[in-house]
């Protein structure tokens, strides 16, 4: 039995990202308290964890347990710590990246796939004209794959502002949502870690397929960037179930100690015009039938 609704447990967030079970808590970036955090499972016991003084979007773990995050507005793969000042460039991604950098995921073998926005959507946004539409069309971008050495090892090109990824749990398919095109998208990884093969692995009208997180039925939790829901989509597209969240919801992870806790990161807006000087956004709860799978 999956609850229908979430439950905020932790508040005065400015804007929530890449939530991240790891060790017994829930770790997420800030972008606008340029840090990372991280709370216990009920939401309690906040720690700034790392700042990063870039804004810090995407994390995950490399093989020898040090914390990878994304740096947007400098566009860079940093690794943090061990101490709370560190801050390493691992890899520039500023030749990739048509805006700001944004979530990734990190291999088991420690090669990470870094996504961007690819234009200032706050800013196409704000320029619409009456009808609403974003005219020309927004520009597609690139997801960037770096191994462990720091080495950008491919450049994958035409995505439709890649966001949340995930692996799955033999490590053989990455999915990656396209937010501006409506679809979560797979390719297969090789392996030496490059992306071959991609396929439309589920089409989702109406929704904005942000941050996601994967299950032990291969099923994927897509919190959309359009709506307060998470939508949980096999491949090919069907929705089996909704959770309605208080505030538009923008990434979700599955966590808790047998990892069927829904996380959600939920927020009044994504625009930083409206909410980069604000507190109002949110971390949600629920639970779940079905265990968190794969990575992140």
């Amino acid at each position: 039995m999956i609850d229908d609704h979430t439950r905020v447990i932790h508040d005065g967030l400015a804007f929530g990202e890449s939530p991240r079970w790891h060790e017994g808590r829930l770790w997420f970036s800030d972008f606008y308290r340029h840090g990372v955090f991280s709370i216990a499972d009920d939401g309690r016991d906040e720690r700034h964890e790392f700042t990063v003084p870039g804004q810090p979007s995407g994390l995950g773990w490399a093989p020898d347990g040090t914390l990878l995050a994304v740096s947007m507005t400098d566009q860079r793969l940093v690794r943090l710590g061990p101490h709370h000042g560190d801050v390493t460039v691992v890899a520039d991604l500023r030749p990739y990246c048509g805006f700001w950098a944004n979530d990734l995921v990190v291999s088991r073998r420690g090669d990470a796939y870094v996504g961007n926005f690819g234009f200032d959507l706050d800013q196409r946004l704000a320029e619409r004209g009456p009808t609403g539409l974003m005219k020309p069309a927004p520009p597609t971008t690139n997801v960037v794959v770096i191994d462990s050495a720091g080495s950008v090892i491919q450049v994958v090109g035409d995505l439709a502002f890649p966001n949340g990824a995930v692996i799955t749990p033999d490590g053989s398919t990455l999915i990656v949502a396209e937010t501006m095109a409506a679809r979560l998208s797979a390719f297969t990884i090789a392996s030496d870690g490059t992306l071959h093969d991609r396929r439309e692995w589920a089409a989702l009208p109406r929704v904005s397929p942000d941050g996601i997180c994967l299950d032990d039925e291969g099923r994927v939790w897509v919190a959309n960037a359009r709506a307060p829901e998470c939508v949980l989509v096999s491949e090919g597209g069907r929705v089996s179930a909704r959770v309605t969240t208080t505030l538009t919801a923008y990434a979700c992870a599955l966590g808790g100690d047998d990892r069927r806790t829904l996380y959600v990161m939920s927020a009044p807006s994504s625009n930083r015009f409206t909410i980069g000087t604000t507190r109002r956004a949110t971390i949600e709860s629920c639970r779940v039938d079905v265990p968190g799978a794969g990575l992140p």
